[in-house]
C-alpha cells in the first residue's frame, strides 16, 4: 500500500511539473513575465487557434462568409478575423472572437482584417 501512495504521489508531482511547464510555455510573448497576449492567427488555419490558445480562453467562431455554416472540422477552416487585435492583453475575462471561411475560400472584402 505504502508503494502505491508513493508511486501516486511521484505522478501527481510530475503532472504539476509539466503544468507549471506549459502555462509558461503558453504565457505569451509580452515583456513582462506571466503576461499574456492574444497572438496574430489572421491567414491561419483555425487549428492553431485551438493548440496555440491556453484551454481556459473563452472563443468563439463563426463562419464570415455569410453562409451562416457550422464549424465542426477546425483543420478546414482558415481565420479572416480576430478580435481582440494581435498583441493585445489576454486576461481570464477575454473572450476571443475569430471569424473564419472554408479552404479554398477567400475571405470577404470588408473582413480582410482584424477588428477593434
Amino acid at each position: 500500500m505504502r508503494r502505491a501512495a508513493a508511486v501516486g504521489a511521484v505522478a501527481l508531482l510530475a503532472l504539476a511539473a509539466v503544468a507549471a511547464t506549459s502555462a509558461e510555455e503558453t504565457a505569451g510573448a509580452g515583456d513582462e513575465p506571466g503576461r499574456r497576449t492574444v497572438p496574430d492567427f489572421l491567414g491561419l488555419g483555425l487549428w492553431r487557434v485551438f493548440t496555440r490558445l491556453d484551454r481556459r480562453t473563452r472563443l468563439d467562431v463563426h463562419d464570415v462568409s455569410g453562409r451562416d455554416r457550422r464549424v465542426l472540422w477546425p483543420s478546414r477552416w482558415l481565420v479572416c478575423t480576430q478580435y481582440p487585435a494581435p498583441g493585445a492583453d489576454l486576461d481570464r475575462r477575454t473572450t476571443v472572437m475569430i471569424g473564419v471561411v472554408r479552404r479554398g475560400e477567400t475571405c470577404p472584402p470588408r473582413v480582410r482584417t482584424a477588428r477593434r
